[in-house]
């Protein structure tokens, strides 16, 4: 479908290596915006850019990790170099690593709070200024969060995943309180089962059964998807904040 008021923005899209990340950097592009991909695998960055600019689009391949304060100061300082101020920031960047909490992985929970939770919000800070300023010039300007629907439903063995994700939930709600008298809109996303590699994080083989069982049974949204919501919410008129939308395969409930 198409999309008004994407074109001639500039986006910085986290997780961008693949799934809804990914997705999400190729529809902006292919809707005339300068789109910045953001995440650790920069061969992987290299190759969906190079696309994107064969089809006609703007893209910057741009390695960082979230999980490192350093290293998302100076990928913001390259793209602001390239780019410009930035005017919407999609954090899909995430992890999913399921375990008992008796299992006590304080390994992977530490993972899993590193991205999900504070990279969201150094990505955020980085970009508090760029949003805030395109706002005040007229511009549109969004801060868009992947969450998950496991912010509020409990699954047994994701206790901690769950609780990032709620983290960011709840972060999202708070945000609008800060940024939307300066007309800077918060979306968050809460998505049910993907198409992602997030399931390939299930390091439990039980717990890979049980997730591939579910899918199997239920199906799961594409990140194609899932990339249509991010384009139509950040499309809207500036004056209109789809504050938070929860997606889900019909059949799953």
């Amino acid at each position: 479908m198409p999309y008004e008021n994407l074109a001639g923005r500039t986006a910085v899209v986290t997780g961008a290596a693949s799934g809804i990340g990914e997705a999400v950097a190729v529809l902006l592009a292919t809707q005339g915006a300068r789109v910045a991909l953001l995440a650790r695998r920069e061969e992987r960055l290299a190759a969906i850019a190079g696309k994107i600019s064969a089809d006609g689009g703007q893209a910057l391949a741009v390695a960082a990790d979230v999980t490192d304060e350093a290293s998302v100061a100076a990928a913001a300082d390259r793209i602001r170099a390239e780019y410009g101020t930035v005017d919407l920031v999609v954090n899909a960047a995430g992890v999913m690593l399921p375990h008992p909490v008796d299992a006590r992985r304080a390994d992977e929970w530490q993972r899993m709070l590193d991205t999900n939770v504070a990279g969201v919000l150094r990505m955020i800070g980085a970009f508090t200024g760029d949003l805030v300023g395109a706002a005040a010039d007229g511009r549109t300007a969004d801060i868009v969060n992947i969450s998950s629907i496991a912010a509020h439903v409990s699954f047994p063995n994701y206790a901690v995943y769950g609780a990032t994700k709620a983290a960011v939930t709840y972060l999202s709600e708070s945000l609008r309180g800060e940024f939307g008298p300066r007309d800077v809109r918060v979306t968050n996303i809460e998505p049910g089962f993907v198409e992602s590699e997030l399931r390939t994080h299930i390091a439990d083989a039980e717990l890979s059964r049980q997730v591939e069982g579910m899918l199997d049974e239920v199906g799961a949204l594409s990140a194609e998807e899932l990339a249509d919501l991010v384009a139509y919410v950040t499309s809207r008129p500036r004056r209109v904040n789809l504050r938070q939308i929860v997606a889900l395969p019909t059949r799953q409930v």
